[in-house]
């Protein structure tokens, strides 16, 4: 009997079933079978019909061979299903293979290489491709109900048990964002947020809650809204003529998603629908003074644009930025050379601090047991230093002089400065009025507002905010041990919020060589919008040490700065900000306070969805009234703009698995610090299992050896590996031995990264150097050629070799214990193995080609990312100490670590909960 399919009508598709020698006729657009032949719809009704506006009406499609999972028969002809009709399709099915909505039957395990090959494409092979011409590309796509002209979500799904992790799918771009035509006013490929500055969890938005939650995928917003420029980058457009147009009822910025109506004289608003004046001015070139061009306006072609602010945007006129340093010179500050080398540091950066209308202001304040201020009169290059011993009840020696103008006092403070560790050399007080220094620091600025740098060595111990000892080593590793984790005194939290009121940040640099209840201190940044940095027994005697700090502490002092800034995510009708997460206090239900904001600091938003979506496209906008650090009031405002769905293959096909990684750290932390330890990593785990689960349940067809599987989508296959790295991290992994200030400075990096730093901080690099490719460590069109990354497993290893390994903070050198002595002689410069010591380490260059490219693979390492860090480097030598090797080795991820599993492990308990026998 000849093929039927020629005669069926649109959406049809008929298979030879054997058992019953009779052709089964399956609807592709609803999965509905039927043994008779379906009736041939009318012509007019076989035009696929254009995508509604108002929503994706987009149904699932089933592929060829379903069906045979179902009736159990391998042998059955396969009919053309509107796919490619290639070889790899007549093939028999595997027992137990995966099938997707939508897509052609995938390779059964162990077919093809996982790795493809150079010039293949990413999803379909060329064979396919050249067999799939247009006419049925048109045709899928109509089945689909995509006739409209937006492109649906291609949706591949992976068995995790055999496709190991690559880590380049990390450098891949999120899912494509594909909004329904004509979405944008103007056609700019600029109109929507780069990843870099906001990233969602999901980039297609379920319509309803119950869709969301049926997929297990947390809807969160991920945003980086001051990130720095990479070189080449366009600078982030401003728009000065002060003519700012927004929703008169949700007060939304305009920007390319609005709809102009009524001849271009209103407006309509994209979150809430409401109709708006267009402004007088908007049309008007207030440059040249003449009609100007509507569509050529920043806000309408970019997602990122700033606004210069008008008066009814400010509480009060720009403040000048204030500085206030806070420096420990107590003996352990200047024994270690802490005091020394900021100083130098200051000085070296004052024609760095951001000074531009020259009214930037400095103060100066050292503290051991007692506060030490200098008093700078103005016009005089010297300066006098005022005492005080009363740190119960703080107050300024002098009412000026004490805070001064960087422009006018700048010889007096460079005498200063060179004078400070001079001054304290001989100090042997050990103690720390820390408190104090504080409260005296904020006297200095309160009426202005600005940051506030505390360099501290030691523990707190003198005034307020005194702290304990109360690290317990028989606490570590148990249920208790989450509260070394929180603030030890309440100070901290009620100084920060005072900070927070006054528009006063704070950050902390921390050197302690014993404890320091550095989970206490860092209670300051988390809610005044600073940062954290710690660099356990620094020792300036050490270059290396002295070296990453002043390379940070310079950085973070001449980063430009936003002031006095408040910051409010809005979205389309629907969606609700339900949860913030990063540095900054909450000062209404969706307002962040945020005194000084610093670059490249993370923050992450939960989103719910309260009522059913109909538009066919949500946006999100961020928006972040400041003071720059020059001295004019600006908006910063971000767009992104998401299609909906109603499909839930589209929403496991649109998951960004580095946002969404980036989310589940920030709620680790979170859990850990409001439950313990054990229940955050109970939490991140039991998340991943229910994604699974849920992809299991909804996307796949299960037939015989489907529990011997784990399946996933592909952009979504690095995430296990993201969570396990995750769950190793410092952080919050499971162990007795992890002191509680390191475990708590890797939760302040965890909360505050942007994803660009946070994934290698889970997921690390790892290079392999001995038998680079000849082009790696050499200058190519995009600077320095890095070698391919290998996955995190010490099987790659080899006892000739020499090894890289970084994840952002810390650079490891692994070298093998047979490495040739001409490799250690071209890297070192020592005769052979034996003369190497392990440890931090300054390479030299030497002049060899192998040398030049170590060198330059490790300074890329150092400066490929965006932020102030300056990673160490440690050379680990293959039979060195055990705790520098197992810290090398911690780093592998994909390797088994103490009580935590290998990669396969963990999948495989995976797999074994997903099924519903246990589990991790």
């Amino acid at each position: 009997m000849a093929s039927p399919s020629q005669q069926l009508p649109a959406g049809w598709t008929a298979e030879w079933d054997a058992p019953n020698q009779r052709y089964l006729f399956i609807d592709t657009t609803t999965g509905h079978t039927q043994w008779e032949p379906p009736a041939m719809a009318p012509m007019a009704e076989q035009v696929p019909a254009a995508a509604p506006v108002g929503g994706h009406h987009k149904r699932r499609q089933y592929a060829a061979g379903q069906t045979q999972a179902y009736f159990n028969s391998p042998d059955a002809p396969l009919a053309d299903s509107g796919y490619a009709n290639v070889p790899s399709q007549q093939a028999p099915v595997a027992g137990g293979q995966f099938f997707t909505p939508g897509l052609a039957q995938q390779p059964a395990p162990g077919q093809p290489p996982y790795y493809a090959p150079d010039g293949a494409s990413g999803y379909i092979n060329e064979k396919q491709q050249q067999h799939m011409g247009v006419n049925q590309m048109a045709d899928q796509f109509s089945q689909m109900g995509m006739g409209g002209g937006q492109r649906p979500y291609q949706l591949n799904t992976a068995n995790l048990l055999t496709s190991p992790p690559d880590p380049r799918e990390l450098d891949m771009p999120p899912p494509e964002i594909r909004l329904p035509p004509n979405s944008s006013v103007t056609p700019s490929p600029n109109a929507n947020a780069d990843p870099s500055y906001q990233r969602c969890t999901l980039n297609a938005i379920p319509t309803t809650s119950s869709l969301l939650s049926k997929s297990k995928v947390p809807l969160a917003l991920v945003l980086t809204p001051y990130r720095t420029l990479n070189e080449g980058e366009e600078p982030v457009p401003v728009v000065t003529d002060t003519v700012i147009a927004r929703c008169r009822r949700c007060r939304t910025y305009i920007n390319p998603y609005v709809q102009f109506i009524d001849g271009g004289n209103r407006w309509r608003c994209c979150m809430c629908n409401m109709s708006n004046e267009v402004p007088q001015m908007f049309d008007w070139d207030q440059v040249r003074n003449q009609p100007g061009d509507r569509w050529q306006r920043a806000e309408l072609n970019h997602s990122v644009v700033e606004f210069v602010a008008p008066t009814e945007y400010m509480v009060r006129p720009p403040q000048p930025a204030v500085y206030v340093f806070l420096i420990d010179v107590s003996h352990s500050a200047v024994q270690s050379g802490m005091v020394a080398t900021a100083t130098r540091t200051i000085l070296e950066n004052l024609d760095r601090i951001p000074d531009e209308n020259g009214r930037t202001k400095i103060a100066i304040v050292c503290y051991d047991v007692s506060l030490y201020f200098f008093s700078i009169p103005p016009g005089s290059s010297e300066s006098s230093m005022l005492v005080v011993s009363d740190t119960d009840d703080v107050f300024l020696p002098k009412p000026t002089d004490l805070c001064v103008n960087l422009a006018e006092s700048r010889e007096s403070l460079t005498t200063l400065l060179g004078r400070i560790n001079d001054m304290f050399k001989d100090n042997s007080i050990i103690g720390s009025a820390l408190g104090p220094a504080l409260q005296a620091g904020f006297k200095l600025m309160a009426p202005i507002g600005g940051k506030i740098t505390v360099l501290s060595s030691s523990l707190p111990s003198i005034g307020a905010g005194a702290l304990k000892n109360r690290e317990d080593a028989k606490l570590l590793g148990t249920a208790k041990e989450s509260g070394l984790l929180q603030a030890a005194s309440t100070f901290y939290k009620t100084f920060a919020i005072e900070c927070s009121r006054a528009q006063v940040s704070v950050d902390m640099f921390l050197f302690s060589s014993a404890y320091q209840d550095v989970a206490s201190l860092a209670c300051l940044p988390h809610y005044t919008s600073g940062q954290t940095y710690y660099y356990p027994a620094f020792n300036a005697a050490r270059s290396e040490d002295a070296l990453k700090f002043a390379h940070e502490f310079g950085g973070v002092i001449a980063m430009p700065i936003m002031l006095e800034a408040v910051m409010r995510v809005r979205a389309s009708r629907g969606l609700r900000m339900s949860s913030f997460h990063g540095n900054f206090f909450v000062r209404s239900t969706d307002l962040l306070a945020m005194p000084a904001v610093p670059q490249d600091q993370s923050y992450a938003i939960e989103i719910q969805i309260e009522e059913t979506i109909s538009a066919p496209f949500v946006v999100l906008q961020t928006a972040i009234l400041h003071t720059t650090c020059y001295g004019e009031r600006r908006i910063r405002v971000v767009t992104l703009a998401l299609p909906t769905t109603t499909s839930m293959s589209e929403v496991f096909s649109s998951v960004d698995q580095v946002a969404l990684a980036t989310f589940f750290a920030n709620k680790a932390v979170e859990r850990s610090l409001t439950h313990k330890l054990e229940d955050a990593r109970d939490f991140v785990y039991q998340k991943l299992v229910d994604i699974l689960i849920a992809y299991r349940s909804s996307m796949t067809a299960g037939g015989a050896g489907a529990s011997a599987q784990l399946a996933i989508s592909e952009n979504m296959k690095m995430l296990p590996v993201l969570i396990l790295g995750l769950l190793k991290n410092v952080g919050i992994r499971q162990s007795a031995q992890i002191p509680p200030d390191i475990r708590a400075y890797s939760q302040a990096l965890l909360t505050s990264l942007p994803s660009q730093l946070l994934i290698p901080y889970i997921y690390p690099t790892f290079y392999l150097l001995h038998n680079m490719p000849p082009e790696a460590g050499t200058v190519g069109p995009e600077g320095i050629i890095m070698p391919p990354a290998l996955p995190l497993t010490s099987e790659r290893l080899e006892r000739h070799g020499l090894f890289l390994i970084e994840d952002g903070q810390t650079i490891f050198l692994w070298v093998g214990r047979d490495a040739v002595p001409q490799l250690i002689m071209d890297v070192f410069n020592l005769p052979n193995y034996e003369a190497l010591r392990g440890g931090k380490y300054t390479l030299p260059l030497l002049d060899n080609p192998f040398s030049e490219k170590v060198n330059a693979i490790v300074q890329k390492t150092r400066e490929m990312r965006r932020g102030v860090y300056y990673p160490h480097l440690y050379v680990v030598k293959e039979d060195g100490e055990p705790p520098l090797r197992l810290w090398a080795l911690s780093a592998l991820i994909q390797d088994r670590l103490d009580v935590l599993p290998s990669y396969q492990q963990f999948v495989t308990s995976l797999k074994d909960k997903v099924n519903g026998n246990g589990g991790y």
